[in-house]
């Protein structure tokens, strides 16, 4: 089972929604490195300075590594555009996704994810494989409409996953790393219509790895072999723990 939202007690995932996909992919196709270059100082005041320095002369040292990933990061939100998260992509168009997907990982400019601070803050879901996600075997008006959101707090060894409209479901999660880029998760608490806590049971576990990352997108793979792809929505999301106040 991969990180998201399990909608009840038993472990079952619930939909771990996405904001539409067109509005960044517009935004991505129509940025070059040149662009990038002209946003360094908001980077490093977000990501400090190394991640400014990368954006610098990343183009230059990297064999147009930079030019590459930009044009691999256009072409996968090309090839989610318009399949609803993924619950209406027909065959084809998960083919397409995956095969987007593989090629940008191929160029993942960060090998050790979790040691990185571009893994932290809160990711909105773009599109996933995994049918219990999208709540692709429900009627509709049963299924999140509204984005859905991941925060990762490394340094803490802590996940949140939350629904919004109409459920606001939520789940909080520990994470164990298992590589420079797995982790396995435990889910601890459920959050029912985002109020409601219920204590998670021993068998709501998964595992994740982050196969791409970089300052604003992550693609990540399940434990069940499910596909995620996401963007950055807040940098500043923390997920503190009770006993740190």
């Amino acid at each position: 089972m991969s990180v998201a939202i399990p909608r009840v007690p038993g472990g079952r995932a619930s939909s771990f929604n996405a904001s539409p996909a067109a509005r960044l992919s517009s935004r991505a196709s129509s940025r070059l490195p040149g662009a990038a270059r002209a946003r360094v100082g908001t980077r490093r005041r977000q990501c400090g300075g190394p991640v400014g320095t990368r954006a610098i002369f990343g183009g230059i040292f990297d064999g147009g590594g930079s030019k590459r990933r930009e044009a691999a990061k256009a072409a996968l939100l090309e090839a989610i555009e318009g399949t609803q998260r993924g619950v209406a992509a027909s065959e084809e168009d998960v083919a397409a996704v995956e095969a987007a997907a593989s090629a940008l990982e191929r160029l993942n400019p960060n090998r050790s994810p979790l040691a990185s601070p571009l893994v932290n803050g809160e990711w909105e879901l773009l599109y996933t494989t995994s049918a219990s996600i999208l709540g692709a075997n429900k009627p509709w008006f049963l299924r999140p409409s509204g984005p859905i959101y991941q925060t990762i707090d490394v340094g803490r060894l802590r996940a949140r996953n939350r629904e919004t409209f109409p459920f606001f479901n939520a789940v909080d999660a520990d994470l164990t790393p298992t590589s420079r880029s797995a982790v396995n998760v435990q889910f601890v608490k459920f959050f029912i219509l985002g109020v409601a806590p219920v204590d998670a049971p021993p068998s709501a576990r998964g595992a994740l790895d982050v196969t791409y990352l970089d300052d604003e997108m992550r693609v990540s793979r399940g434990d069940r072999g499910n596909l995620f792809v996401l963007r950055m929505h807040d940098r500043d999301v923390e997920l503190p723990r009770p006993e740190d106040d």
